[in-house]
């Protein structure tokens, strides 16, 4: 099953675990399957992103996503959610209050993407079904993953989720835009600063040394980096 990952533009991170860098902002959207269940970590900047990665997921492992999990309330992270019918959506909790339609498809817009697309994906926004506030575990099926509320830090509402070590691979984090590799890390008006720095020793606690860090944009990191990370944002924001 993994050594298809390729032939659909995405990269293997580990046993029956994927990310795909989408186009335009380089947001990462990652699968994890288990024996029941499939796991998809962010959706898009839009509708039709969301029905790619709907199809891309179906034609990897046979059936649809079945779990959301949304990273951060971001228009480039969560507006293809509505793509995927029937799957239950796991977010921060309150992060429900941040997701206005009206200041995501204004938002959208003023990146780059098409206001018909943006209007579309608003007026169909998908609030999550479950709010988590400290950990939730799921079960996929054989294989259990970890959400955790690490923020606020890069938003009011940042959601990673650790998936174990199987079949050889090392622990996984997906860290959406806590951390960031292709830039530097983007600190929004929902950002909070001075609890940054805690989110990325809290998320380094949760992956540990041998980890393998995913960013919301760009490569795959390890400890190292989001430590080096972890003090930059120190410096910058003030805090220790």
């Amino acid at each position: 099953m993994d050594i298809r990952w390729e032939e659909f533009g995405w990269e293997r991170l580990g046993d029956a675990v994927g990310r795909r860098r989408l186009p335009g902002w380089d947001a990462t959207a990652a699968l994890v399957a288990g024996e029941d269940a499939l796991l998809l970590y962010d959706t898009g900047a839009t509708l039709r992103e969301g029905a790619e990665l709907r199809a891309q997921a179906q034609a990897l492992f046979g059936r649809r996503v079945t779990h959301i999990a949304l990273s951060h309330p971001h228009f480039d992270h969560v507006l293809g959610t509505a793509a995927f019918s029937g799957a239950q959506v796991y977010g921060a909790v309150g992060i429900e209050r941040a997701l206005d339609p009206e200041e995501l498809r204004s938002d959208a817009v003023r990146q780059g993407v098409p206001e018909r697309d943006a209007a579309e994906a608003a007026d169909l926004l998908v609030l999550p079904h479950h709010a988590v506030s400290g950990e939730w575990t799921l079960d996929l099926g054989g294989r259990q993953v970890l959400l955790a509320n690490v923020g606020p830090g890069h938003s009011g509402h940042d959601l990673v989720v650790l998936i174990p070590a199987s079949g050889g691979s090392p622990e996984i984090v997906l860290c959406g835009d806590l951390v960031e590799e292709s830039g530097e890390p983007q600190a929004g008006p929902d950002a909070v600063g001075t609890r940054w720095p805690a989110a990325l020793d809290r998320l380094l606690s949760l992956g540990g040394p041998g980890a393998v860090y995913v960013p919301g944009h760009g490569a795959v990191v390890d400890a190292s980096f989001v430590r080096a990370q972890r003090d930059q944002l120190a410096v910058r924001f003030g805090v220790s």
